[in-house]
């Protein structure tokens, strides 16, 4: 804006220079509130930027508190692996030793598929269990045997365990030789196998409604004539 004021007349010239000094002020601090309005936004932005970055950081810390959990979990992986390949070499060792001591040992039945088995041919599976259950299990396991339920040849768990408690029995208790591995064999079965399938058939057959319908038979039986429960 500009101002004229009539020659020598030094009152209305310095109002004039006043006011044009007044208005490049009023420019000058509407430039600086400009300047503080984008300062202002430019600093919400970084405070965001900031926000979004502590929340990243965060995630990545989580992130590598789980991976450090996991790592402290396979810590002495390497020596179970290997404790379990020594084994193995063991059993495969055992497994691979002169035609004279495998014609002298029992040789294991291929595994009963019963998932498929039917008819007849499972009755001749249930029935090779049975004689093993009924000649060596139940005379020769006490309390541990006295925990299997009639009702075992109606779970197929209980199926699948019978069979590798009794071929691994066979394999360990009709072989003519008894060496040091097979002495270790005996041991595991009875302290480690054996406990271990017997839970798992109590677990199976308890309370199941094999046994509840032999129980409602055996009541029913137990009434005389005339009798009303």
């Amino acid at each position: 804006m500009s101002h004229n004021a009539p020659p020598g007349d030094p009152l209305t010239a310095a109002l004039v220079e006043l006011m044009a000094q007044a208005e490049r002020v009023a420019a000058l601090d509407e430039r600086e509130a400009g300047h503080y309005r984008e300062t202002a936004e430019r600093l919400r932005e970084l405070a965001d930027h900031a926000g979004q970055m502590s929340a990243r950081l965060d995630d990545t810390v989580a992130t590598l508190g789980r991976h450090g959990a996991i790592l402290d979990s396979l810590d002495g992986l390497d020596e179970q692996v290997a404790a379990i390949t020594a084994r193995l070499t063991e059993f495969a060792a055992a497994d691979s030793a002169s035609g004279d001591e495998q014609s002298k040992g029992y040789r294991p039945i291929p595994a009963p598929r019963w998932w498929q088995l039917a008819g007849e041919e499972r009755a001749q599976a249930i029935g090779r269990l049975h004689a093993w259950v009924e000649q060596i299990y139940l005379p020769g396991y006490g309390h541990l045997s006295a925990l299997l339920s009639p009702c075992w040849h109606l779970h197929p768990l209980c199926l699948y365990l019978l069979d590798w408690l009794s071929e691994l029995w066979s394999v360990l208790y009709l072989s003519t030789d008894r060496g040091t591995s097979a002495l270790a064999g005996q041991a595991e079965w009875q302290t480690r196998y054996l406990p271990a399938a017997v839970s798992q058939m109590l677990a199976e057959t308890t309370d199941c409604r094999h046994a509840a319908g032999a129980r409602t038979s055996t009541a029913n039986n137990s009434i005389s004539p005339g009798e009303h429960r």
